[in-house]
């Protein structure tokens, strides 16, 4: 079985434009976007970072840290956001561990509790989600579901 790593970019910049263009593919959001984030998490700018898990050379899954993951309770804050792990790679756990990494980093620097929005239910429960309310995303015509990490 390969071996799985799990990083920051923060320390792992190199992976800035890879992941950048990765996660482009997955959410449609411009690459150029997620490389601004990026950026100001890898310069230190913020604690909202980027966390990866790679294997043989090549992504597999990952997720990000932004203020508000467009929705209308800008009070709920930071979000998770661009969950994903590669078909292939599901049901491993790569998504939990990459949730538990993230909460957990963000727990040392004080930052608590995280939110995230989703239309999945009974998933993000297994990792220590509880689900919080019902949000508006912007553009979007049904309410989705916002969870919280205590």
């Amino acid at each position: 079985m390969e071996e799985l790593r799990y990083l920051s970019l923060r320390e792992a910049p190199e992976w800035k434009d890879t992941a950048a263009e990765w996660f482009h593919s997955k959410w449609w959001v411009p690459a150029q976007s997620y490389l601004d984030c990026m950026n100001q998490y890898i310069n230190g700018e913020t604690e909202y970072g980027w966390y990866l898990c790679v294997s043989g050379g090549k992504i597999v899954g990952g997720l990000g840290v932004i203020e508000n993951d467009f929705h209308d309770r800008k009070d709920l804050t930071p979000n998770i956001c661009a969950v994903y792990t590669e078909e292939t790679y599901r049901c491993r756990g790569i998504a939990g561990k990459l949730l538990d990494l993230v909460v957990n980093d963000l727990k040392s620097k004080g930052i608590t509790p995280v939110y995230l929005i989703t239309d999945h239910d009974n998933f993000y429960e297994r990792y220590g989600w509880e689900f919080l309310c019902m949000v508006q995303g912007e553009g979007e015509p049904h309410m989705t579901r916002m969870y919280i990490h205590r």
